[in-house]
């Protein structure tokens, strides 16, 4: 079967170790199913895994991608959970330590199919297009586990999202207004914050621009360039979410005095549940929410879409499909 997999690792040009060509099909084993791909979204995840981080190279050669969207083998629409948990574990998956992503220790979606645990499929709506729900497994579930879950946010309340413009950050404006939010973004970048007024940001100011009023949650998926900003935006008892660092996790001043003195709460957040996917769905196919999507590519131009997030230079998700 076609594939799109990592053959090396490379720190300083990942992008040297992609290969697009054939690999053997999938079996899968007792307990299992094969998921036809019909679309499958690149995750920074993905670079990061050319760069040898969070891929072990005996596993190589791995085919990249957490995400996918397509056929099970009864013809039924369904979206993949890319979190395989141990066959023992029970409750929220997230929490397993033995806990894995697609494309980690079993190989991933980037191919024209992909074997998961049955329990890892959750159906597809009609009103979703594969494209856009291949975009939902990590970024958005990311996003909405962030706000709704880890933050706890309900309608009414007000909240940043730092650095809009990438697949995670275009997720919590759509999310969030949908959830009723007041939705604040920055970017560095003029036309970024036009297009997240767009989708549905009320406010946009530049990156560490001083804001009007103090917000009631942040959003952090930056790191180092915006966490003095992300701490001194925040009400007293405000709630800052992480789930990344695309600037560095290395700070200058953690600012503990803030977070102490005006008894902030930083709450750390990873991927979700399946269950928590499953209410995404229902989510978007309820409120007509729809992912960005910044490209769509046939899976023959991966190495394209991997260059595009390599430079930065993506507004929402970018997907590859069969």
């Amino acid at each position: 079967m076609f594939a799109v997999y990592a053959q090396s690792f490379s720190t300083d040009d990942p992008l040297s170790g992609l290969v697009l060509g054939e690999r053997p099909d999938p079996v899968a084993p007792d307990g299992w199913t094969t998921v036809t791909v019909k679309a499958a979204s690149l995750n920074h995840h993905d670079l990061w895994s050319l760069r040898g981080v969070g891929l072990k190279e005996d596993a190589l050669p791995m085919i990249l991608g957490c995400d996918a969207a397509g056929y099970d083998e009864d013809g039924n629409e369904v979206v993949v959970h890319a979190v395989i948990s141990d066959p023992s574990w029970n409750g929220d998956e997230t929490f397993d330590p033995r806990r894995s992503l697609l494309s980690e220790r079993y190989q991933g979606t980037f191919a024209d199919k992909v074997v998961v645990p049955k329990r890892n499929v959750v159906p597809k709506p009609a009103s979703l297009s594969f494209e856009e729900a291949a975009c939902l497994p990590t970024a958005w579930l990311t996003a909405y586990r962030m706000l709704f879950t880890q933050g706890g946010l309900k309608a009414g309340d007000t909240v940043l999202v730092q650095g809009a413009g990438g697949g995670v950050a275009t997720a919590l404006i759509a999310l969030a207004r949908a959830g009723g939010l007041k939705v604040l973004a920055t970017s560095r970048d003029e036309g970024k914050r036009a297009k997240a007024l767009e989708l549905g940001a009320h406010e946009v100011y530049e990156s560490g621009a001083r804001l009007p009023a103090k917000v009631d949650a942040v959003m952090e998926t930056v790191g180092r360039a915006t966490w003095a900003h992300s701490i001194r935006s925040l009400k007293p008892g405000g709630k800052i979410v992480i789930s990344g660092t695309t600037s560095g996790p290395n700070l200058d001043d953690a600012l503990l005095t803030n977070i102490f003195f005006l008894q902030l709460s930083v709450i750390g957040s990873t991927m979700g549940t399946r269950d928590e996917l499953a209410s995404l769905v229902t989510m978007l196919d309820a409120t007509g929410v729809r992912p960005v999507l910044d490209r769509v590519l046939p899976m023959e131009q991966a190495r394209d879409g991997f260059a595009a997030m390599a430079e930065g230079d993506v507004f929402g998700k970018i997907v590859l499909t069969r």
